[in-house]
């Protein structure tokens, strides 16, 4: 394939034309959704194909499903499809904070089944839990403020913030309820508090692979490229094999101009089991 030609969009122009944030676009890439391939100095070049499949994320994160929902849901569904799959027949809806497929004979999880894409997004009403009537005090266990968050995020992500922030209150070491935190945070725009709150949990001893991963993201789309990059390496010292951060340390170094450094990354994405 002729990359310039047949790839004709970077990845800059991507984010331009759909709206995405670096980090979705590095995220669907990482996942093995959109297979990019690779152009005449190196950088990432998508089709008009990968181009669709990424509108349809777009879609969904306007419908607000939580990016991390997006990226899992048509990872799931990407999986399911022969490579040679035409892209009409389906339509992807967001239900609440889940993914859906919609066909002739029904409505479908993203994660299960073999689908055909049409690219249509739809929102249809899900339920709404509220924490207005919830005791605030340790009645409520950390793993059910979490999971309360979780169900808010597309609904409504400032009660969603409420429910994160009380299940670090009870448990400030909740590693699930602060890397979700902070991705809601930056999922609208507001990278610079989500990096504060990463510092701060790091400062109090609060660490694991996934915290500095996803401090390591928020300051990338702050353009903070030293320190996301110190962040990455931290979070392979826990994890040596976690692959979305070698990828995402290979793109990074590659835009710093270390090709060798962004070799051994990528080397070791595919040693790790990345496409």
């Amino acid at each position: 394939m002729n990359a310039t030609t047949d790839a004709p969009y970077t990845a800059k122009r991507v984010q331009e034309l759909l709206g995405l944030t670096p980090s979705v676009v590095r995220a669907l890439v990482a996942k093995g959704f959109v297979s990019p391939a690779r152009g005449p100095r190196n950088e990432l070049r998508f089709t008009f194909r990968d181009l669709l499949l990424m509108k349809t994320a777009e879609g969904l994160r306007r419908a607000q499903v939580p990016t991390r929902r997006i990226v899992a849901s048509l990872q799931s569904l990407r999986s399911g499809l022969p490579e040679d799959a035409p892209l009409t027949g389906l339509r992807i809806t967001s239900a609440g904070a889940d993914v859906a497929v919609r066909e002739a004979s029904g409505v479908r999880e993203a994660t299960t089944g073999q689908f055909l894409l049409d690219f249509e997004v739809q929102v249809t009403s899900g339920s709404i839990v509220s924490v207005a009537d919830l005791p605030t005090t340790g009645a409520v266990a950390p793993a059910d403020w979490f999971s309360i968050g979780e169900a808010l995020e597309s609904t409504d992500p400032a009660k969603a913030e409420q429910a994160y922030r009380q299940a670090l209150a009870e448990n400030p070491a909740h590693v699930d309820a602060l890397v979700n935190l902070g991705a809601l945070m930056c999922e609208h725009g507001r990278c610079l508090e989500a990096t504060a709150l990463f510092d701060a949990a790091l400062a109090a001893g609060t660490s694991s692979a996934l915290v500095h991963f996803n401090h390591a993201m928020a300051l990338e789309d702050l353009g903070e490229l030293e320190r996301a990059q110190a962040a990455y390496r931290a979070a392979l010292e826990i994890e040596p094999a976690m692959i979305d951060a070698h990828y995402n340390l290979a793109l990074l170094l590659e835009r710093r101009g270390d090709s060798q450094g962004a070799l051994r990354h990528f080397s070791a994405y595919r040693r790790f089991g990345g496409a």
